[in-house]
């Protein structure tokens, strides 16, 4: 889930391992946490007591959840310590019993109480770890002699101490599940945190290193004209904010203000505009019953997938009809893959078993296109029985929080689909889109593509029948009514839809041509820097386009060109302190932020300025926060970028800043090497070299780190290009590129 504790508490030092436990803990098995094993409750730990006495492996970290060292995990702590092995128990204290939905422990259980059984039991040594270790200030007396208190920020360090003592150590990582705060901030159990993080996207350069210190799945990717960056999903976000740890200047706190709701065009009397449309449309012709009719729906958790599935069986029950539901959620994440078998018949003779055999699903509706496209969606799929409609939209997966560049191939999933039923019986839809611009939230999706697939006789149950389940169910009501009128409208008649956006049926997003991206990049480089500096990207640009032309003729599709003006205008603009300081007091952000938020409230800056944060041994400086007096010294400090690259410039002899340099001159001395060799055979391999830099994303060691992957990949591809004029890369110059890098993982270093 978004703010999950054991986004951080399952990390080990580099070097470590950890065996898993049960809990929501064990999907660390299925991450780069160097987390493995599988073993019963009450038995975490006792595989490596006599593992142990055949490895020279010295140690090992043991995860266990707090339900489940209540139940049975304490004993396996006390056969750990009389067998006298080395192994730290991490015990994983979140307050619920999580993965099987968020009840409480059976029983009385509490940090301290753990604290003093474990040092009763003989436990070497004994600390507590917290996302807010304020809380045992004062509090040292409850605990065991000796027990030491650090923040989550200290984990690594800690774990490295405890992995030296011989004998049982335990580290009790306490946090909160993120589900239950959420469950009981609804409930007003527990007050709503006052602070919430925004991304500012113009300074976020879309590393991804948020999402790797963070693991968390609110992090979204936000494609923009400027390539892709980040976004926080307000909705979604749990206030973990592990997210700011990741280096770069665009985070910022917002203290007291409130996500504001978006308008959608159905406010007012569109909405009534809307029903009127609507009423106009001919209903579906009855479906003719001859046996039960099964209906998979298929989305991630969170989404509404399993209220799909709920609606459409009460809808069959308020008809007279009979149904089964068989969820299959998984652990109990958001953001997991749902399937949903609903099975509707006539009588309850027709029903058997609850689960869709293979190859007999009547219709699937498919809330995303990842799980619809996995095996045991496409199982249930026949050709030329089963009817699909997908929603295109991407939902991001696991990998987008690793690979900044990540892609769904959205459309090679639609073909798989399309392979098992055939073309002719899927269908699309964008309910996202429709969603965000009709209703102004993203949650309705699922609805809209429930109205969708109704209109098209997806669904066998009467429109009264749907619309008295929605009223039973008496969530949003009137707003989930729109939704499904909308996804009825756009199924007969889209055009209808856009005049009621009073705009032309037209792509949104339409393709920018390569005279409107120079043109762009010109005007940002002016701003950027002055006119000459926009003239001198312009000359490298144009001077490709006449290559292009020579070389292929002047047909307008310039796939080099275009490359080298993306790249050029990205590496010509890099984000230096001139740079942020500019891009923070424009204007664009105070427009953007209150876009986002409304209320009276104040702001919080996460930077890490060089001259304070430097970094040692090879571990990334860390951030601090700074309040808003900031936003006066940037409007000061932007103002200086005439400064930039002079003797004068006082952040300009940094190795960043001067690799950024360097790296222009590079390029375009690379471009015009490789330009006067550009023929069609090459073509291919000469957009990939123009558009590396593409990929040297970040800020401070983050960049420096990509900066080195794309010297390795641009020496290879140079091979490729030209075999007599460019020798083939080395192993030993392939390590030269790292040396004394630091990599963007948990403050780990690669030498």
């Amino acid at each position: 889930c978004a703010g999950c504790p054991h986004n951080t508490s399952t990390r080990v030092p580099e070097g470590s391992r950890a065996q898993a436990g049960i809990g929501c803990h064990f999907m660390a098995s299925w991450m780069n946490r160097d987390t493995a094993g599988l073993i019963q409750m009450g038995g975490e730990g006792v595989d490596w007591v006599s593992h142990s006495r055949f490895t020279t492996v010295p140690h090992v970290f043991q995860n266990l959840g707090d339900g489940t060292y209540y139940h049975s995990g304490y004993l396996a702590i006390r056969q750990a310590i009389a067998a006298q092995a080395n192994i730290t128990y991490k015990i994983l204290f979140n307050d619920a019993v999580a993965m099987t939905g968020g009840q409480p422990v059976d029983g009385t259980i509490s940090v301290d109480g753990i604290a003093r059984q474990v040092e009763a039991e003989g436990a070497k040594r004994i600390v507590v770890v917290s996302d807010d270790i304020a809380k045992y200030d004062g509090q040292a007396g409850r605990f065991p002699s000796g027990t030491q208190f650090h923040p989550r920020e200290s984990l690594d360090a800690v774990q490295r101490e405890l992995r030296d003592v011989k004998g049982v150590t335990v580290l009790i990582y306490e946090q909160t599940c993120a589900a239950e705060k959420r469950r009981r901030r609804k409930k007003g159990e527990l007050a709503e945190a006052s602070r919430r993080l925004y991304i500012n996207e113009a300074v976020c350069e879309g590393c991804g290193d948020c999402s790797v210190q963070s693991n968390c799945i609110a992090i979204l990717p936000q494609p923009t004209r400027w390539g892709r960056k980040r976004a926080i999903d307000q909705s979604a976000c749990n206030k973990d904010y592990s997210c700011a740890k990741g280096f770069c200047p665009s985070f910022v706190g917002v203290i007291g203000g409130k996500p504001r709701k978006r308008v959608g065009a159905l406010a007012g009397a569109s909405g009534h505009r809307l029903t009127a449309l609507v009423e106009a449309v001919a209903l579906p012709p009855p479906h003719g019953w001859t046996g039960p009719y099964d209906l998979l729906i298929t989305g991630v958790g969170g989404t509404g997938v399993v209220t799909l599935g709920a609606l459409a069986a009460m809808a069959a029950h308020l008809e007279g009809k009979v149904s089964s539901v068989l969820d299959f959620t998984g652990f109990a994440q958001k953001g997991g893959a749902v399937l949903s078998f609903v099975r509707l018949a006539e009588s309850a003779d027709r029903l058997n078993q609850v689960r869709i055999d293979a190859q007999q699903a009547d219709a699937v509706l498919a809330c995303d296109a990842v799980v619809t496209a996995s095996a045991d969606a496409l199982n249930t799929m026949r050709h030329g029985r089963t009817r699909v409609l997908v929603n295109l939209h991407e939902i991001p997966v696991a990998n987008s929080m690793s690979d900044p560049q990540a892609s769904l191939k959205v459309e090679l999933l639609l073909e798989k689909i399309e392979f098992a039923v055939g073309p002719e019986r899927v269908e699309t839809i964008d309910a996202q889109q429709l969603a965000e611009e009709f209703l102004g939230d993203s949650i309705y999706s699922n609805m809209i593509t429930m109205g969708y697939a109704w209109q098209r006789g997806l669904l066998p149950v009467s429109l009264a029948a749907l619309m008295r389940a929605l009223e039973l169910n008496a969530v949003e009501v009137p707003n989930n009514k729109l939704a499904f009128a909308l996804g009825r409208l756009a199924a007969a008649d889209r055009e209808a839809c856009h005049r009621l956006l009073q705009e032309p049926d037209e792509a949104v997003n339409a393709p920018e041509s390569l005279a409107q991206l120079t043109a762009r990049n010109i005007a940002w480089l002016t701003q950027y820097q002055d006119r000459r500096w926009a003239e001198r990207y312009q000359a490298l640009v144009r001077q490709c386009i006449a290559r292009e032309d020579e070389s292929f003729g002047a047909q307008g599709l310039h796939p080099f060109s275009r490359a080298v003006a993306t790249s050029l205008g990205k590496l010509m603009a890099y984000k230096d302190e001139y740079e942020v300081a500019r891009l923070y007091t424009n204007g664009e952000f105070s427009r953007s932020l209150h876009q986002h938020f409304e209320g009276d409230f104040r702001l919080e800056f996460y930077m890490a300025p060089p001259a304070l944060r430097k970094p040692r041994d090879g571990v990334a400086p860390s951030k601090i926060r700074l309040g808003a007096w900031l936003l006066p010294v940037l409007r000061v400090l932007a103002m200086g970028k005439v400064l930039r690259g002079t003797m004068l410039d006082v952040f300009g002899h940094t190795q960043e800043r001067r690799l950024e340099r360097s790296v222009i001159d590079l390029y375009e001395a690379r471009i015009r090497e490789i330009l006067p060799l550009l023929d069609q055979d090459r073509l291919a391999l000469a957009v990939e070299l123009a558009s590396l830099p593409l990929s040297i994303r970040g800020y401070g060691h983050v960049k420096l780190a990509n900066h080195a992957l794309a010297s390795v990949r641009e020496a290879e591809l140079l091979h490729r290009f030209d075999k007599a004029r460019y020798p083939a890369p080395v192993h030993g110059a392939v390590a030269g590129q790292f040396r004394g890098i630091a990599v963007t993982s948990a403050g780990q270093s690669v030498s």
